[in-house]
């Protein structure tokens, strides 16, 4: 169906299989930013930080009001120190890999530290 990327095809856990399995072995991760930091989803009752295998498929969400933003990448040893221990005390959970028109699976940062 899609040419764009492969994980495009695939469900939202598919997604959060390939996706941990590809940051594990790359050691790094994505996420989008602007000038007034990383980009926050809600989800139907969560709020939280979509994060992405890879710059690509990150910067496939950066249309309409994220159009400005820009993928960053973060190594999972930044992500596991830093974001993982902040995110747990703003209660936000890890959004893995979004695409358009359908949202990634939600997990708490503990669950996706677990992971890596």
């Amino acid at each position: 169906m899609s040419q764009l990327h492969p994980l495009l095809e695939k469900n939202a856990f598919q997604r959060l299989e390939a996706s941990l399995e590809t940051i594990k072995a790359e050691q790094k991760l994505f996420i989008l930013k602007d000038e007034h930091g990383c980009v926050m989803l809600t989800t139907d009752e969560e709020d939280g930080v979509p994060v992405w295998p890879d710059a690509e498929l990150a910067l496939l969400w950066a249309t309409e009001d994220w159009a400005h933003c820009e993928a960053m990448e973060l190594t999972t040893k930044e992500f596991l120190l830093k974001w993982v221990p902040g995110m747990t005390q703003d209660e936000l959970m890890v959004i893995v890999c979004p695409v358009p028109a359908e949202e990634g699976e939600v997990i708490t940062p503990e669950e996706f530290a677990e992971y890596l």
